[in-house]
């Protein structure tokens, strides 16, 4: 029996002070400085300990990463010399998508492993723009046996890269007339990425690749990119070419287990895997496709040829590409889903889509929005504590200094904790909703309440009818 899928976390600390949102500022020179019970030792969440060293070496107002808010040390101290406000430095981290509090949570994750609960009840919007105005189904999550997390049943959440099983054909004589290709599984329906835009180096190549390993799913690579060094890795390695790269990295296609190719043209990615096949004929096929306006229409055409797996990415905000009224990442996979079910070759093919998941819930969502699973870009460089400032984009040097050599093993354990953490919470979402499969969950629209039909629902009729009596 195939042990059952686990990622090992485990607490790994940041190397730089992380930015939290509170600061509480000390003015010390108010301090009387022999209060028996000082309110910093008694911080029940210890958070003036954990934060001494940064305290000395900075010389400044102590930024608390992990303050919890109770303003114990601001009501207690006998000389009011405590006061919190919100910390600079916290409003300048990432932009309106990729929000501070998305930042902290992905960072507290990574450091910990663990889902990150407050004990104090939701406190995130409840209705917004994009995966934020789509609710899951929480029906079962009163069974005491839907509890994946805990063991007690067993939720599963492969998915396949590898060609979609259509059958088998058999000769006269009972053999089989065509051998199946190999099935390449994946236990997690999540595959890591580093984004172009952001620090792509040898450091931080060799961490998320490290990672994947532990995670046992792939890391999307560019073939310029694929040195020596990564080769005790090729198993967990997909290498991305251009259709005229096809002679310079024979080597690299023949020993991947799966190989990328840059969408030109239909005909030409026809003849592109023509050429892979004749290479090797088990080899999974993936194609990377823009999400611009065309995008259902070129799944539709290449649903119907050899390829295993499209790769939609769109923009960091998981926008459209290219077009000035852009629709949101999960109405284009529906879209997308939708075109193929209609043409009756959605068993055809794997969809992969990339482009704003920030968060394990855009996951399950983006999946019950018809994704066979996505890409993880942007968070896989936030678990090594990029702060999505963009410095490095204006060619200044990088806060944290990724830029510069790090212990790709601690790189490495930071990813698989964020992502260890985001199954996890996979699981909670599949078992509230009792799934115990996450390829039965692909296209389950009916698992979600979307906020903008519950609008249509309710106040069309409303306003219908008053403008009738106008």
């Amino acid at each position: 029996m195939t042990d059952k899928y686990h990622v090992p976390v485990k607490i790994t600390p940041p190397r730089f002070q992380p930015i939290g949102k509170y600061s509480i500022i000390e003015f010390r020179e108010d301090c009387a400085g022999s209060c028996k019970k000082c309110v910093k030792k008694n911080c029940i969440y210890n958070n003036f300990s954990y934060n001494r060293k940064h305290i000395s070496d900075m010389k400044e107002p102590e930024y608390l990463y992990t303050c919890s808010g109770c303003f114990r040390c601001v009501q207690e101290c006998t000389k009011g010399i405590f006061s919190r406000v919100i910390n600079p430095e916290y409003r300048t981290l990432g932009d309106d998508y990729w929000r501070a509090d998305i930042i902290l949570k992905l960072w507290y994750q990574a450091h910990t492993g663990n889902i990150p609960v407050s004990g104090s009840g939701y406190g995130g919007p409840f209705i917004g723009e994009g995966f934020d105005s789509v609710w899951t189904d929480m029906s079962e999550i009163v069974r005491p046996t839907r509890d994946g997390i805990h063991g007690r049943e067993y939720i599963n959440t492969c998915f396949e890269l590898s060609e979609r099983f259509k059958g088998l054909s058999f000769n006269d004589n009972m053999t089989l007339a065509k051998k199946p290709r190999k099935i390449l599984e994946v236990p997690l329906p999540l595959l890591l990425n580093l984004p172009k835009n952001l620090i792509i180096n040898k450091y931080t190549i060799l961490a998320a690749a490290k990672a994947a390993s532990i995670l046992k799913t792939f890391l999307l690579i560019d073939s310029k990119n694929y040195t020596p060094n990564l080769s005790k890795y090729k198993n967990n390695l997909i290498p991305c070419l251009k259709t005229d790269e096809l002679k310079k990295y024979k080597n690299l296609i023949v020993t991947s287990k799966a190989v990328l190719i840059e969408y030109t043209n239909t005909q030409d990615i026809i003849r592109t895997v023509s050429c892979i096949r004749s290479l090797s004929r088990n080899k999974t096929v993936i194609i990377k496709v823009p999400l611009n306006t065309n995008a259902d229409k070129i799944a539709s055409e290449l649903a119907d040829e050899d390829v295993d797996t499209i790769y939609f990415y769109a923009d960091d905000h998981g926008k459209e590409l290219n077009t000035k009224n852009p629709l949101f990442l999960k109405d284009i996979i529906r879209k997308i889903h939708n075109r193929l079910v209609a043409d009756l070759t959605r068993q055809n093919i794997n969809l992969i889509f990339s482009g704003g998941i920030a968060m394990a819930e855009h996951v399950a969502k983006a999946i019950i929005f018809g994704a066979d699973a996505a890409v993880a870009d942007i968070p896989t460089m936030i678990a090594m504590e990029c702060r999505f400032c963009k410095e490095c984009q204006k060619g200044y040097s990088c806060p944290v200094k990724l830029d510069e050599e790090f212990d790709s093993d601690w790189g490495a354990a930071r990813i698989a904790n964020l992502f260890g953490a985001w199954h996890g919470q996979l699981l909670e979402v599949m078992g509230a909703m009792g799934i115990r499969e996450a390829r039965r969950l692909r296209g389950e629209i009916g698992r979600s309440i979307r906020f903008e039909n519950l609008e249509k629902d309710i106040f069309e009729p409303i306003f219908k009818r008053h403008s009738e009596q106008l």
